[in-house]
């Protein structure tokens, strides 16, 4: 039986969604990489059952409130999932949702929204960027949701998939 890997996405609200999905598919046409839903993510690769990951992640978004974070800066690196994405400070909101759901990986945590996977051309990368952080940065990003998500290093990007969402509490 092949184990299925899950993670925990924050997902950010509708109209906040649709100008990163903008952004991600305007970046995934000029680059020709791939395409994903803008997200954040709180745990990646587990292999808790989306039953069990419901249930925490259920009990974790009944204690925090839909919430809104500035990003600070739009950056590159080399890394593949992090080759280009608009970075958030450790926020009060963001702290307690990681130690929450993944209390091992916080001293790791550098909370993120990717916009561009894989590799590309460095200078035109690097006017990418600057271009989407005159755009983005001090915008603020509202958060709503946690998505369980079929994904994970070794799942194909094309085939994650949001298996359900958990609302965070209304504000």
């Amino acid at each position: 039986m092949t184990v299925r890997i899950h993670s925990l996405w924050l997902m950010p609200a509708a109209s906040d969604e649709a100008l990163l999905a903008g952004i991600v598919g305007d970046l995934s046409r000029r680059f020709g990489t791939p395409l994903f839903a803008p997200h954040l993510t709180l745990q990646g690769d587990t292999e808790t059952t989306p039953d069990l990951l419901e249930q925490v992640t259920t009990a974790v978004a009944a204690a925090v409130e839909t919430f809104a974070e500035p990003v600070s800066l739009v950056e590159g690196s080399d890394a593949y999932f992090r080759s280009f994405y608009a970075r958030f400070a450790v926020s009060p909101a963001l702290a307690k949702l990681k130690q929450a759901l993944d209390p091992e990986g916080f001293a790791s945590f550098m909370p993120h929204v990717s916009l561009l996977y894989g590799p590309v051309e460095a200078e035109a990368k690097a006017a990418a960027i600057a271009e989407i952080n005159t755009r983005l940065a001090g915008r603020a990003i509202r958060f709503d949701r946690i998505g369980i998500v079929t994904s994970g290093q070794d799942v194909p990007i094309a085939k994650w998939q949001v298996v359900t969402s958990v609302a965070l509490r209304s504000a």
